[in-house]
């Protein structure tokens, strides 16, 4: 192993952040009562997990704490919100989604086609920009749902929340609309009544908060059969005792996020921008494959052109430098990514595509330490690809521009 981590994999997962670990521990030791228990020394976790509702209420701007409850994670929110509002009513058959959703929704969805649900994939351009065209032409009277990603885990591009909502409610008012905010949360401003959203998931592990603990959104008009069944947690709509630490975690978490979103918009976009400029100006087969996209400020996604992704990985790792060739949840596969196959990446590109994933926690000599390694790692590559016309003509063509 190598002496140091360079780790530039936080779309995966992140850092646990040291005060989010201080300020759960007396939740695992002193205040270890269930807080829906009724006696005194009960009273403190109850009370810190109504103070933590109301962090990721602050985090998402939602109208009140009551429209918050905690799941396990992003998985579970989005199957919650989506499985949930279907459940509660069965009239219609129609959904709608896209081609480019984390399996938590895609999944789900190709479960309820199975079911009888008529289901709409809606398309992106080569950038990851979703076809807004498509999506409104797509929904009808029978329109039941629509689910869409804010930000695109393997790519970070951005899609248009709020003129997505007023697409939707000016085409059927009924419809609900659910957004997996995943890799959004603690990156960009989240303002859940502005963009016009009924339901919407976030999961802690993506923002300095450990694994095994989320949030999902659910504003006040929108109705939902709940998931888990049993007491009467979460005001009925999750069942299960209240992962208190993990809850005390979050909400931490929730208000770190907001302390830090200017520098994750300013420094953190700063050091990817870096890292993006050099590597595409110093490696002549770099392809940026999102192009001039809206993206989170974090992530981006560069294809190394006739040469094996995982093979890059493996040199990066000897280094102690940590970064995925697509989503943490799909990368042990050797399928390209359906998030590229959806975007038209070309074949020369796709299985050599690259995430690159930053933190608030990444500094400025690590990005330095992996601009001046990687050239050397992809010229060790490409030295052995059996590509070598194709890459001499591409040389050649990218050195005339």
């Amino acid at each position: 192993m190598a002496d140091k981590i360079i780790y530039l994999d936080n779309n995966a997962t992140t850092k646990v952040d040291e005060k989010v670990l201080e300020e759960m521990l007396p939740y695992f030791k002193e205040e270890y009562a269930n807080p829906s228990s009724m006696y005194d020394f009960s009273k403190n976790s109850s009370r810190a997990i109504r103070e933590a509702r109301g962090k990721i209420k602050d985090l998402l701007n939602a109208a009140n704490e009551k429209e918050i409850i905690f799941t396990s994670c992003g998985s579970e929110s989005a199957n919650t919100a989506i499985r949930g509002v279907l459940n509660y009513d069965k009239s219609k058959k129609h959904i709608i989604t896209t081609k480019i959703e984390h399996p938590c929704v895609l999944n789900v969805y190709k479960m309820l086609e199975k079911q009888g649900y008529k289901v709409d994939y809606i398309g992106v351009n080569a950038n990851g920009e979703l076809n807004l065209d498509e999506l409104s032409h797509a929904i009808t009277d029978e329109t039941a749902l629509v689910s869409v990603m804010w930000a695109n885990n393997e790519t970070g591009v951005l899609n248009p929340i709020e003129e997505i909502s007023q697409i939707i409610k000016s085409k059927n008012k009924e419809t609900k609309f659910f957004v997996d905010a995943v890799q959004v949360a603690g990156k960009i401003p989240i303002d859940v009544q502005k963009a016009g959203i009924d339901m919407l998931g976030v999961s802690g592990h993506k923002f300095h908060a450990p694994k095994g603990i989320g949030a999902l959104y659910i504003n006040s008009k929108t109705m939902i059969t709940p998931l888990i069944i049993g007491g009467h947690q979460e005001r009925g709509k999750r069942a299960g005792t209240e992962n208190t630490p993990y809850i005390v975690g979050i909400g931490k978490a929730a208000e770190l996020a907001i302390d830090n979103l200017e520098y994750e918009m300013t420094e953190v976009k700063r050091l990817r921008d870096k890292l993006e400029k050099n590597i595409l100006q110093n490696i002549y087969n770099a392809r940026l494959n999102t192009g001039l996209a809206n993206r989170v400020p974090n992530t981006t996604n560069i294809g190394f052109e006739y040469i094996e992704g995982e093979l890059i990985l493996l040199h990066l790792s000897d280094l102690g430098i940590c970064a995925s060739s697509g989503s943490a949840c799909t990368s042990g596969s050797l399928e390209p990514s359906h998030v590229l196959r959806a975007m038209n990446v070309p074949f020369t590109s796709i299985h050599g595509s690259i995430r690159w994933s930053l933190s608030r926690f990444t500094t400025e000599d690590e990005i330095d330490y992996v601009i001046g390694e990687l050239p050397k790692i992809i010229d060790e590559i490409t030295s052995i690809s059996p590509y070598q016309n194709e890459l001499k003509a591409l040389k050649e063509m990218r050195m005339v521009k």
